[in-house]
């Protein structure tokens, strides 16, 4: 006999594993001396005077339990399959390569960036000595921005692919079986690249191709039909078509299109800065404790947003790519401008909690803005934003940062708090990187924020700027059913950097559709 029950756990017994299968069978009442369980899902609940656990698991009595996953990394050998052309080798590119596979084609990647390993020495460049490689940084290279960072999984996009398949991917591939349990769950930038190593393994040892340092810098293009790519050395590489995963910092492949006549359109996206708290402050806000969170429950998170309104316009602030217990991290992808992210290890054992805190930019709110091609103009709206920011901060990659306070009142800070972000800090009026609409919105929010979080709007945060790169102020328009373009056939728009996914698992699940799309349009 098997069953599904819910129950209710301590925090102690649900997140210690010592415990938590004793803890399981004992709260299900059952008596059978032959008991198995599975915990399925898990969620805190922190509404109350105490935290709780809420979990769902399967109880199986006599019985084995079924496998926990079951995706099996037993892909066919492609070698001498019809190739398909993937651009980019982020979540999007990594599992449209996977389904390639899976249907027994050829993928070529091509990625502009270098391997994990390599990336790491670019990454500490920035990091130690302000320069920026705009061809590897957090943004470009094995695994796009997804490989240093949080490694949040979660999605609102049911309808978009299989979450539970994309979730067994990973863990086939080395991450964490906590992410088929936990409501919002995470891998961490420490585990990540391991992972991203074990599916290039998968691609190579099937026979697929992945070119790092590569730079696609032309289209094969015979009237509406696009065949392939030319990349920087000149060599032409064709496939049944073109699969373009690119992220949304890829901004010259952007102009690129524009330039072959491939249409290309501005899209509403949002900015504002990335605030840092101390971590030990979000966890009394959200777990009422008067000290710290205890040794199981993990670090807390939030999630907040409010409406403004400014010239009697109305634009939500919200927060964006929380990350508790992490860092904030330089993810400038060329130099002269400065642009915030921000990472979690698995532990989010970090001192600092950070949240991207930002407005929406609708494409009227930058009408104004001066360029020869209107599908640019919200695009060169963020770059001059991010250009200003590394003129005002002093032109390294140490980054304009104010106290929250300081900044809604009107005030320069005399002193910065600590900080988790290692090029440092320049204190600065942030009047002088944002817009008037920006900057006023963001006040705004921070004292409405703090009505809903008693002791979020304090001193003690401090916000640094600037949070530009949410998602991607251009969109390669596509056929909502088939995913090709609009206009060129045999191109596949596809992730974050198309305009259609909004994080590591959406992309993912674009990428195994843009892939499942093209094959059978032309396989």
């Amino acid at each position: 006999m098997q069953k599904i029950i819910k129950l209710t756990l301590r925090p102690e017994e649900a997140f210690n594993p010592d415990v938590l299968e004793e803890a399981l069978i004992k709260k299900s009442g059952i008596k059978e001396a032959d008991v198995k369980v599975r915990p399925l899902k898990r969620s805190i609940d922190a509404r109350g005077s105490s935290v709780k656990v809420n979990m769902e698991a399967l109880v199986s009595v006599k019985e084995d339990l079924p496998p926990l996953i079951s995706y099996k990394r037993d892909y066919p050998n492609v070698s001498h399959a019809e190739p398909v052309v993937i651009v980019g080798f982020g979540p999007a590119g990594m599992f449209a390569a996977l389904r390639c596979i899976e249907l027994g084609f050829k993928p070529i990647v091509l990625e502009r960036g270098s391997d994990v390993q390599k990336r790491r020495r670019d990454l500490a460049a920035i990091n130690k000595e302000h320069r920026v490689n705009p061809e590897s940084n957090y943004c470009f290279g094995e695994g796009g921005a997804g490989t240093y960072s949080d490694g949040k999984l979660y999605t609102r996009s049911k309808k978009r692919g299989d979450i539970q398949k994309s979730l067994e991917i990973l863990v086939a591939h080395g991450a964490s079986e906590d992410i088929l349990l936990d409501a919002h769950p995470h891998i961490g930038t420490n585990k990540l690249p391991k992972v991203v190593q074990e599916i290039r393994q998968s691609i190579l040892g099937s026979g697929g191709e992945i070119l790092f340092d590569t730079k696609v810098t032309d289209f094969l293009m015979e009237e509406d039909r696009m065949k392939g790519v030319v990349i920087h050395d000149g060599t032409r590489i064709e496939g049944l078509g073109v699969i373009l995963a690119t992220g949304h910092s890829a901004r010259d492949i952007f102009h690129l299109l524009h330039k072959r006549g491939v249409f290309v359109e501005a899209k509403p996206f949002a900015l504002g800065v990335r605030i840092e708290h101390p971590q030990q402050l979000i966890d009394r806000i959200q777990y009422n404790c008067e000290v710290d969170r205890g040794a199981w429950l993990p670090a807390s998170s939030y999630a907040l947003v409010h409406q403004t309104y400014y010239n009697e316009k109305q634009r939500g602030v919200f927060s964006f790519c929380m990350c508790p217990g992490g860092f904030i991290v330089p993810a400038a992808t060329a130099p002269g401008e400065i642009v915030v992210n921000g990472m979690s290890p698995s532990r989010r054992d970090s001192r600092f909690a950070n949240s991207g805190i930002v407005t929406a930019i609708e494409l009227e709110d930058v009408a104004h803005i001066q360029t020869v091609d209107d599908p640019f103009k919200a695009l060169t709206f963020q770059q001059q934003i991010e250009q200003r920011a590394f003129e005002v901060a002093g032109k390294t990659q140490a980054a304009p940062a104010q106290r929250m306070v300081d900044f809604v009142e009107g005030r320069i800070s005399s002193r910065l708090n600590e900080t988790s972000y290692q090029p440092g800090l320049v204190s600065v009026n942030m009047n002088e990187v944002l817009p008037e609409a920006i900057h006023e919105r963001l006040r705004a929010a921070f004292k409405a924020f703090g009505r809903k979080m008693k002791g979020y709007y304090t001193n003690e945060a401090q916000i640094v700027g600037v949070e530009s790169r949410t998602s991607s102020p251009v969109r390669i328009p596509r056929h909502r059913e088939t995913c090709e373009h609009i206009q060129i056939r045999g191109l596949y728009p596809c992730g974050e950097g198309a305009g259609y996914a909004g994080g590591i698992l959406s992309a993912a699940m674009d990428g195994e559709k843009c892939a499942d799309m093209l094959i059978k349009a032309y396989g």
